[in-house]
């Protein structure tokens, strides 16, 4: 295994465990707690939970356009077309929980199924504006993930400020 595909498999495992843990912290709280609008840019713990999920979708649905024959990209549920950034997934946290774990899923076996060869490869996609995009694939995969911590650095936020401790977040207490 390329240092590129380990790379990506750490992210994958990160981003599943993390997510685990939030969503474990976020069950706690009551519907109200997690939908009210504490000044993130999605607003809410629920709305930035649905953005990730969202942004993650829509990723995916960008890799099955340059990969159709990966087996992990077969069944999932994926976005290819959207209205906005904040389109509201699921309004329900059971089922917001549940297809979290389902794409956290297929993003893992997505990381494990991937080979350096296409990690390299040149990728093309439009972004959310319709302009065309290209790049190594490895660049838009690392993106996916950054852009989850980036947004999952403001949950532990909004977290904090309704009196919950997330505990470690470092990536290598993940993946060591």
């Amino acid at each position: 295994m390329g240092a590129h595909q380990a790379q990506m498999r750490g992210f994958a495992k990160y981003n599943r465990e993390f997510n685990a843990r939030l969503f474990k912290l976020a069950a706690g709280l009551s519907d109200n707690e997690r939908k009210k609008d504490l000044g993130a840019f999605f607003g809410s713990v629920h709305g930035t939970l649905n953005h990730i999920l969202l942004a993650d979708r829509i990723w995916l649905g960008r890799f099955a356009n340059a990969f159709s024959a990966m087996a992990s990209l077969q069944q999932a549920d994926l976005v290819q077309q959207f209205g906005s950034l904040r389109d509201e997934l699921y309004a329900d946290f059971t089922e917001l929980s549940t297809q979290r774990l389902a794409t956290d899923e297929v993003i893992t076996q997505f990381a494990d199924e991937l080979t350096d060869a296409q990690l390299a490869s040149t990728m093309k996609y439009s972004n959310s504006q319709g302009q065309l995009r290209e790049h190594p694939t490895w660049v838009a995969l690392a993106h996916m993930f950054n852009h989850q911590t980036h947004h999952r650095g403001q949950l532990t936020t909004l977290l904090h400020q309704l009196g919950h401790d997330v505990g470690v977040t470092d990536f290598v207490a993940y993946v060591t």
